[in-house]
């Protein structure tokens, strides 16, 4: 929950524009500002104050406890011109709290902390459980030191300058050791534990046995990312009441998905009782990885039989695929989620102008690996295969990777092994529309004329698919040099289906800096004018040029009752 505090009518108006956008999140405090701030403080996980920061200041000051328990507290000003980030920045997010608090009301977010300003992932950022020296490693990383990456376990971590060797050290494991001097150990949660349990097995008991199993293998608890059983047990109290209090979700197969998994302690107890040889080990080893502790039963004190059984297995680690769509060039066109997969992730794959454009985008550490024109094949196998290491892949394209662009050669060399996202972007074809008018106001298609991957023969029975159909076509790649040849013949092949006055846009370089676009006819266009930075939208039998735009109606009644009054 949030705590919204305000001292004056200024302060409430903006307090009451968060209320109204976190119906859900946030309670207003009313009253004396102090003894808001008091109760906000011991009941809610973050605040934003709307106040002077000298005020605020007083009265958080002596609150403070634990920075790895206190909220974090964000300060606005009277005027809504910056959201500060005043306390718990990282973990408290009252970073990421200030950025969204600033979007809200249109304000400035200002973070101090040294990683955020240097746009440095925190080692307490990263979404791992931490342990060890942050302080000190963080501040040689700020200082440029060398810092080893010790990862004994494979796991997809944002960027971060890490070198082979140095002073200080990341270690990424599962294992249950100490950090040493001038190191942090961060917590992948790489670690299965699977369950089965007798019915009203004490949750004490399940815990015990999994604490143990854990325990005696020299494996971390914090490492542990899911319990798993047979789908009978899915409401077990012991096991769901085990999982809550490991914090941890619980997973469950079917019987008949775990009795396909090869165990080497298969029983016929579990077989009689839920429909399958192995519970524990089947459960924990049904996602893949290496079993590391057997099926081992519990111990109880007066000697009765055991209630649970526990098996462990390290998951294989899957790395993340992110296609990214970065827009058609302009930079207030590349969409929010572009830019956070984009400092997200470790390695960045793309194309050398691509990677130009948004180069100033990734945080330091990021892995660049660029190549030029016509090596698409190779960029994808290489983010594939940088994401199957279990590396954070960001694997760029223009206007929308989906469209003639990355995303498909990209997702046919990728299987089930890794995490794929797919961040779509404004394509050239939306961007040219959007300079145009309205041209793509109803149905249309998008046709590429380059036939280096496509035979001729297929671009023209789909350029004459559309001409029949009465569809607005855009077309990409139109002309090169060495390919003049092919856009003539789409236009022939459309003029033979629309009057010479169809409207025909043609838009080059659509949102960048030398953008231009103008408005022609089927019968006026000049191909010779037209080069693979250009996109051509040749309007259907009902597109009209109105007030020099390029429209194509979408047969709105109202519309036709009008123009019959106009009559």
């Amino acid at each position: 929950m949030i705590g919204l505090i305000s001292a004056t009518a200024a302060g409430a108006a903006a307090r009451d524009r968060l209320a109204a956008a976190w119906p859900d999140r946030a309670r207003v405090y009313d009253g004396p500002v102090g003894e808001a701030v008091r109760a906000a403080f011991a009941e809610c996980g973050q605040l934003v104050c709307f106040l002077a920061t000298g005020a605020a200041v007083r009265l958080v000051a002596p609150l403070l406890g634990d920075k790895a328990s206190d909220p974090g507290v964000v300060c606005v000003d009277e005027g809504g011109r910056f959201a500060v980030s005043l306390v718990g920045g990282h973990a408290g997010g009252a970073n990421e709290l200030a950025r969204e608090v600033a979007e809200l009301l249109g304000a400035e977010p200002v973070v101090t902390t040294a990683t955020d300003s240097v746009g440095l992932s925190g080692l307490d950022t990263v979404g791992l459980p931490v342990e060890g020296d942050v302080a000190a490693v963080s501040r040689a990383l700020l200082d440029g030191e060398a810092v080893a990456l010790a990862a004994e376990v494979p796991w997809p971590l944002p960027p971060l300058p890490l070198a082979p060797r140095g002073r200080y050290t990341v270690r990424l494991t599962d294992r249950a050791v100490e950090p040493a001097g001038q190191e942090v150990i961060l917590r992948p949660p790489s670690l299965v534990v699977g369950v089965g349990a007798s019915r009203g097995a004490p949750v004490q008991e399940v815990l015990d046995l999994v604490g143990a199993a854990l325990r005696e293998a020299g494996l971390s608890a914090r490492s542990v990312g899911a319990l798993a059983t047979v789908d009978a047990k899915a409401d077990e109290a012991g096991i769901v009441e085990a999982a809550e209090r490991l914090g941890v979700p619980l997973v469950t197969y079917s019987a008949a998905e775990l009795a396909a998994v090869e165990v080497p302690n298969p029983s016929g107890a579990p077989l009689a009782a839920v429909g399958t040889p192995s519970v524990a080990e089947a459960a924990a080893l049904a996602g893949g990885g290496e079993l590391l502790v057997p099926k081992r039963k519990s111990e109880r004190a007066d000697g009765s039989p055991a209630m649970a059984t526990c098996a462990v297995v390290r998951r294989p680690v899957r790395g993340r695929l992110a296609v990214v769509g970065l827009g058609p060039g302009a930079r207030d066109l590349l969409t929010p989620r572009a830019k956070a997969e984009l400092r997200r992730a470790s390695v960045l794959v793309g194309l050398d102008q691509y990677v130009d454009q948004i180069r100033d985008l990734l945080r330091p550490g990021t892995r660049i690996l660029e190549s030029g024109l016509g090596a698409e094949e190779e960029r994808a196998r290489t983010a594939v295969a940088e994401a199957r290491r279990g590396q954070a892949v960001a694997l760029i394209g223009s206007g929308d990777a989906g469209v003639y662009a990355m995303a498909s050669p990209a997702l046919a060399e990728a299987s089930d092994d890794i995490d794929v996202v797919g961040v779509p972007g404004v394509t050239a074809a939306l961007a040219a529309g959007a300079l145009l008018g309205a041209p793509l106001g109803h149905d249309h298609v998008s046709i590429s004329l380059s036939d280096l991957h496509t035979p001729w023969e297929v671009i023209e029975r789909r350029v004459r698919a559309a001409a029949e159909a009465d569809l607005v076509v855009t077309f990409y790649n139109p002309r090169s040099r060495g390919r003049d040849w092919q856009l003539p013949k789409a236009l022939a092949i459309l003029a033979g289906h629309r009057e010479p006055t169809t409207p025909v846009g043609v838009v080059r370089n659509a949102s960048r800096p030398d953008e231009s676009s103008r408005l022609t006819t089927l019968a006026g266009l000049d191909p010779a004018t037209v080069d693979m930075m250009t996109v051509v939208t040749v309007g259907n039998t009902a597109t009209r040029e109105i007030a020099g735009r390029m429209v194509t109606p979408r047969g709105y009644r109202w519309q036709d009752t009008r123009q019959e009054d106009a009559q």
